[in-house]
């Protein structure tokens, strides 16, 4: 039988714009607020049911894939609890606060859900499905609702302002500005006046008021991209910043305040350069709470044919394709600029390839295992040619074993009718069987 809770108790619940139910001790929904029935329910009553089994309904179910209960936790802990469940590229935040009795134990638990933006089509250099991404993207979800500071880390050209971007816009903050300060090149005096702003006639040449990016900021998220740039003397007024909350406009005297989250990142060793005394310990610490490493694409290349045919939609040219030797180059290399040097390389052999096929010539030479040998007649590249009818028989090869997809979304792929498809297959020994019927 279902307590009878005073209307007060529950009318509580409305006060809140996101979703929030009120639970008993074995999970039993007491009450649950307009926000949370439109979200979560399915139509039926939600008093006296489990809350798994309301979540589980709405496609999110509390237990496997690592997720936690923030009840169990409680009820072992005796404290608030913050988790993150994640659900087939959905992330939900839930908060639950333990109300207890006169006797101090806790009674009912309010539970607050914040589901956080689709990320099932991810930025071009967080594309992928190795290991190494699935642990970053958990990662990602995991530091976006919170506000502790994150600093990327990782080699230039691994996406770390997409990654920055992609937790501002999981965060709570996702409606407030997101302000990208590049801290590399600056000179002391530009990069205060960057971040700060100036007051008119500062310095020669300001002419007017300037509002600065830490001002701009406010309400939303700071990205300082290769904070360990930052000249030394400058670091002490970021770590006053970042600790009070408040600065001054380069030749101004009124405290302005801004409040923001800050995400920083680097390509270089900061732990080193506080050990040779060129970064100031104390911002290193208040700047690293969250950690996060980039891979480097060579570390992943079971993502290159994934990240080539994303970038290559990208850039424009939707119809190119690898031939499998110019996928094969690329698979050898080990990109140095990492994904934005995979991008280079796919803008320039696109603008070069004349029909559908990016083929080994179009690659930059470096990437060429070996010199293309020229025919009797010195035409470049005649001895390599081959019978279209094998070219297509190992594109078909490679491009069923790396499909995701089934036969008919395959064959949309490549622009040609699902019976087309099949037949071409049945022909070729050894794929038949592979191949899902209809």
């Amino acid at each position: 039988m279902l307590k009878q809770l005073r209307p007060e108790l529950t009318s509580l619940l409305d006060c809140f714009s996101l979703p929030a139910v009120l639970l008993e001790l074995d999970h039993t929904v007491l009450a649950a607020n307009q926000a949370y029935r439109k979200q979560f329910g399915d139509g039926k009553p939600l008093q006296g049911r489990h809350c798994d089994e309301i979540l589980q309904s709405a496609g999110m179910p509390c237990g496997g894939a690592g997720n936690e209960c923030p009840l169990d936790r409680c009820l072992q802990s005796g404290s608030v609890q913050h988790v993150l469940h994640l659900h087939d590229g959905r992330a939900l935040q839930i908060d639950l606060f333990p109300i207890r009795n006169s006797s101090g134990k806790p009674e009912y638990f309010l539970e607050l859900l914040a589901p956080m933006p689709n990320q099932d089509n991810p930025p071009p250099g967080l594309v992928g499905q190795t290991p190494l991404m699935q642990q970053l993207e958990h990662l990602l979800h995991r530091a976006a609702p919170s506000e502790v500071p994150v600093l990327l880390l990782g080699e230039s050209g691994t996406g770390k302002e997409l990654a920055a971007a992609m937790i501002h816009r999981a965060s709570r903050r996702a409606q407030g500005p997101f302000v990208v300060l590049d801290c590399s090149g600056l000179s002391e005096t530009l990069f205060e006046s960057e971040l700060f702003g100036h007051e008119r006639g500062a310095f020669t040449g300001a002419q007017s008021r300037k509002i600065g990016l830490a001002e701009a900021a406010n309400g939303g998220t700071l990205f300082l991209d290769e904070v360990g740039d930052i000249p030394l003397p400058l670091q002490v007024k970021l770590l006053r910043l970042l600790e009070t909350g408040t600065f001054r406009r380069v030749g101004g005297i009124e405290a302005i305040r801004s409040e923001f989250r800050l995400i920083s990142a680097t390509h270089r060793n900061l732990e080193a350069m506080v050990r040779e005394e060129k970064f100031r310990q104390d911002l290193y610490y208040r700047i690293s709470a969250f950690p996060i490493t980039l891979p480097s694409l060579r570390e992943r290349r079971e993502d290159i044919p994934q990240i080539a045919g994303y970038l290559l939609q990208r850039l424009g040219y939707p119809r190119l394709r690898l031939s499998p030797d110019a996928l094969q180059a690329l698979l050898a290399h080990d990109y140095p600029g990492n994904v934005r040097e995979l991008r280079n390389i796919l803008n320039r052999a696109a603008l070069l390839a004349d029909d559908v096929w990016i083929l080994p010539e179009h690659l930059p030479s470096n990437l060429r295992s070996a010199p293309e040998p020229e025919s009797a007649a010195g035409s470049p590249g005649f001895a390599n040619l081959v019978p279209l009818a094998e070219m297509e028989e190992r594109y078909l090869r490679w491009a069923r074993q790396i499909h995701p997809g089934d036969r008919r979304s395959l064959a949309h792929s490549l622009g040609i009718s699902e019976r087309t498809l099949y037949r071409k297959l049945e022909s070729i020994s050894g794929l038949p069987e592979q191949v899902e019927h209809a």
